[in-house]
């Protein structure tokens, strides 16, 4: 989505915020994603402590869905009416920047606030050697595996390629009853990661050192024929277009999927909607050459450039990235540690299904930093669904999507 006329808006809405900050000067607004139930919770409860230990001092909360909150924070800055702090998707955060939306936050970083931090989780907010956002959420995927199907099914291991994947899911398969060997997301948001982790497993770059779209490489012509390979020898679930990642993961909850790759956060559904599912977490099938990559995910909380109280928002920001709130946030939402002395507490470094993540952290590959990237990744999604669905070849398809990609790259330079 474009924001170029985000800062017009902005910059426009200073002054009427100006005005509203004389009564309440020490208040600080946060728009807040909602990752879970608890999250809400969890916000209002810092808020509460913040507020005790500062007073004076008043932070609001206000928690938005995932799905909506793109939407909800270009309408806020278009009307003048944005918090003074905001939970996004760290892949936004160029356009932010660009239209000099965010503000940087340097002149509050310390040395000692900056190594606090696992480096490849805050280098994606830094931008022309300014940071521009702290990483509020982090995540990595690795696949997990039911343990119970693989028994009855005599697989003996995990497969640790995908070659291994597609022996594996015919054993299950052979099972019969309404098991299915490996699930494959093919619906809304990551339909196009979930098509990544088999391409970068062949060698694949989303964006080539020439600047253009990888979709018309060999990598992924061989990524997408096994994927299709897989749906047409009736290893997957049914119907994998109709299917968004809760889905496929509520099936795996079911015990209904030998093999699918997800976040952490499934881990804990697991904890508390089915805790008698034997499962296990693995590193991500690796190519014929070894190569594989996680996809890492941050999303950042951003200071807004327009805010009146940026002190007192800065101080909260400090409070809530402190060693006991990130392990309280994380422990409560299933993200990895962003915290070097938060990942070595005995909740996450005793962590055998977050260990499995973590390992594969420096295999993490994160979503290019480029202008337009949420339009190119649905372009590619849309793509990989006419393949999926048998409505396009593999080759003619990509090559299309590549195509289409560079156009859009080449708009946005």
């Amino acid at each position: 989505m474009s924001l170029h006329w985000l800062k017009v808006a902005a910059v426009s809405s200073v002054a009427a915020i100006a005005l509203a900050s004389v009564a309440y000067a020490q208040t600080v607004r946060v728009t807040v994603a909602e990752y879970s139930s608890k999250t809400g919770p969890y916000f209002e409860k810092a808020a509460t402590e913040f507020e005790a230990a500062n007073p004076g001092t008043d932070i609001q909360i206000e928690v938005v869905p995932w799905d909506v909150l793109q939407q909800k924070l270009t309408t806020d800055i278009s009307g003048g009416a944005n918090a003074d702090l905001a939970i996004i998707g760290t892949r936004w955060l160029i356009d932010y920047v660009s239209q000099e939306v965010a503000a940087p936050l340097d002149e509050y970083i310390t040395d000692d606030f900056k190594a606090r931090f696992i480096d490849t989780f805050l280098s994606p907010s830094v931008m022309d050697g300014k940071t521009y956002g702290l990483p509020i959420a982090a995540s990595a995927r690795a696949m997990y595996y039911n343990k119970a199907l693989f028994e009855q099914a005599g697989i003996a291991a995990p497969p640790a390629n995908w070659d291994e994947v597609k022996a594996a899911a015919e054993k299950i398969k052979a099972l019969g009853g309404d098991a299915y060997g490996f699930g494959l997301q093919g619906k809304e948001i990551e339909t196009d990661v979930y098509f990544y982790y088999a391409f970068w497993s062949q060698g694949g770059n989303l964006i080539e050192a020439d600047g253009t779209s990888g979709l018309d490489s060999e990598a992924a012509y061989k990524a997408a024929a096994i994927y299709k390979d897989l749906i047409d020898s009736g290893l997957t679930e049914p119907g994998v277009t109709s299917l968004n990642r809760e889905d496929v993961q509520n099936l795996f909850k079911q015990g209904r999927i030998g093999m699918m790759i997800t976040a952490p956060f499934l881990a804990n559904q697991i904890k508390e909607e089915a805790p008698d599912l034997q499962y296990g977490v693995t590193a991500i099938p690796a190519g014929p050459t070894g190569d594989r990559g996680t996809y890492g995910v941050t999303d950042s909380i951003i200071l807004f450039e327009n805010s009146q109280n940026k002190e007192t928002a800065w101080k909260f920001l400090d409070y809530i990235f402190t060693t006991d709130k990130r392990a309280e946030f994380d422990e409560n939402e299933g993200f990895l540690p962003v915290n070097a002395a938060e990942a070595a507490l005995q909740l996450f470094a005793d962590n055998a299904n977050l260990k499995e993540f973590t390992d594969l952290l420096p295999d993490a590959r994160f979503a290019p930093v480029i202008p337009g990237w949420e339009e190119i990744a649905a372009v590619a999604s849309n793509a990989l669904q006419k393949i999926y669905l048998g409505e396009g070849e593999i080759k003619p398809t990509l090559d299309a999507a590549a195509a289409e990609i560079d156009g859009i790259i080449a708009a946005n330079k």
